[in-house]
């Protein structure tokens, strides 16, 4: 078919894959900054004409040179409100912005508490989604709520001034399912909940199917339909039904594919689409990476893979310390004023390379809880993803695959947003020249990984995983059920 190109706006840079239409391989790439704001640090509020800006120097030197269709990932929960002339009203609020922590409450008392949210929406509000960024600019900046007219995210926005800005506005079902107003178990928008959130109703880009093309440029250009980073990254790691993500950054999330839509009281699980008509349920906790820096931190120890490498001297279940890693309070459990226990501490327990194996175990045994959420609700899990940096440390690698009971798949590190975007371009390319099916992206050589198996460990990973339950169960009892 030939070669498209893949953009991912991520909160601090642009990058820019192109690759062959047919087999995914990657043949040129891009990368810029987004350029500062006055006074030099990011904050939450950033004009998007940052992003064209980062956009225009990550696809300098000729780099789109031949491409025939462009897709558009960006970061999700960026809210940015236009008047009737599509002009920003205010610079656009990404991340996740504290100032709507209230918001958040207010918006979950006013729908009738987290069920209801869960039931219309598949999520309870936080701070870091639109919905509830809108029901603080309603209650902060009264006069820039009225003068909102029409609401858009990031990978919209960026899609839209792509096109020239036609009066046609459109998303995909991926990005929409995070905003707080769109249900993937029916998938409408909810206009009784902007209303709600931000007084009044504003105009809402229509939602397009994944393979379906947002429009072509006056050059010819064709462009995808654009999600968000979570469903690109999906989309360029090709998962599928079976698979799931741990994602080691300072917090953790888990997301697996699924067929259907999770609605959940708790508010434990976040029901997104994917960017190719299926689910991903996502389960979040506080504390993954952080936990490591403060064990080392404590032991003194220079870096991560100083620590691992302490680690690796005790043996699956640190002589019986067992640490629950709720340093920052948790959000699964739902225990957000707690902090973290250190329990089984004896005279030959107590040695640096003993407590750094339990701060690795205590934090995958957090990760294992948010998997068991998902698989309590019908998951299917056979494989799991483990991305971020500490992904490559030995003692995490030889401890996952027994603690989570399933393959671990370690991949090697590359621009997966990026190209998941491009695949959505190749496909939207491929339907629209009648060379592929709407119902299924094209097929793309998979991404390069380490794959690890439990084998003769998972019996004692298991003992180990049920070791760290039975203190959890302890020391909280009742806080998490699945």
């Amino acid at each position: 078919m030939g070669i498209v190109a893949g953009l991912d706006s991520s909160p601090d840079s642009t990058r820019i894959v192109v690759c062959d239409a047919d087999t995914g391989s990657v043949l040129r790439t891009g990368v810029a900054p987004h350029p500062l704001p006055e006074g030099g640090a990011r904050t939450s509020d950033v004009d998007p004409q940052a992003w064209l800006l980062s956009l225009g120097e990550a696809a300098g030197g000729g780099l789109l040179e031949g491409v025939q269709a462009i897709g558009v990932s960006a970061q999700q929960n960026a809210l940015i409100p236009l008047d009737t002339q599509g002009n920003t009203v205010r610079p656009a609020l990404v991340g996740g912005d504290k100032r709507a922590q209230v918001a958040a409450a207010d918006l979950i008392d006013a729908l009738g508490g987290r069920e209801a949210w869960a039931h219309a929406v598949g999520c309870v509000p936080q701070a870091a989604q639109p919905v509830t960024k809108l029901r603080w600019l309603s209650r902060s900046e009264p006069d820039n709520a009225r003068r909102a007219a029409v609401l858009m995210q990031a990978h919209d926005w960026l899609v839209w001034q792509l096109l020239g800005r036609p009066v046609r506005r459109t998303t995909d079902r991926g990005g929409a399912s995070g905003t707080g107003y769109w249900s993937p178990a029916a998938g409408t928008y909810r206009p009784d909940l902007v209303e709600l959130a931000l007084g009044h109703q504003a105009m809402l880009p229509e939602v397009i199917g994944p393979a379906e093309a947002a429009g072509t440029t006056p050059e010819g250009l064709l462009i995808s339909a654009g999600t968000g980073s979570t469903m690109a990254a999906a989309l360029g790691l090709g998962l599928g039904v079976g698979d799931a993500v741990v994602s080691l950054g300072a917090s953790g999330s888990v997301m697996a594919v699924h067929p259907e839509a999770l609605q959940d009281p708790s508010g434990m699980i976040t029901s997104l689409a994917d960017a190719t008509g299926m689910h991903l349920p996502v389960v979040t906790t506080l504390n993954a990476v952080r936990t490591l820096r403060g064990a080392a931190e404590l032991l003194g120890v220079g870096d991560l893979e100083g620590l691992s490498e302490l680690a690796m001297k005790s043996t699956p279940g640190a002589h019986g310390l067992v640490l629950l890693p709720y340093l920052e309070g948790e959000r699964t459990p739902s225990l957000p004023h707690t902090a973290g226990t250190l329990a089984g501490l004896r005279r030959e327990s107590m040695k640096p390379e003993h407590f750094a194996r339990a701060a690795f175990e205590g934090m995958l045994c957090g990760l294992a809880d948010a998997l068991d959420v998902l698989r309590g609700r019908g998951v299917e899990v056979r494989r799991v993803f483990l991305l971020g940096p500490a992904a490559e440390l030995p003692a995490v690698q030889a401890a996952a695959p027994a603690l989570f009971g399933a393959q671990v798949v370690v991949v090697q590190p590359a621009d997966y947003g990026a190209i998941g975007a491009a695949r959505q371009a190749a496909w939207a390319l491929g339907v629209s020249q009648g060379t592929l099916d709407a119902r299924t992206p094209p097929v793309w050589q998979g991404a390069v990984a380490q794959v690890l198996d439990p084998g003769a460990e998972l019996a004692v990973g298991q003992a180990v995983r049920q070791q760290f339950v039975s203190v959890r169960e302890q020391t909280h009892p009742g806080a998490f059920r699945v």
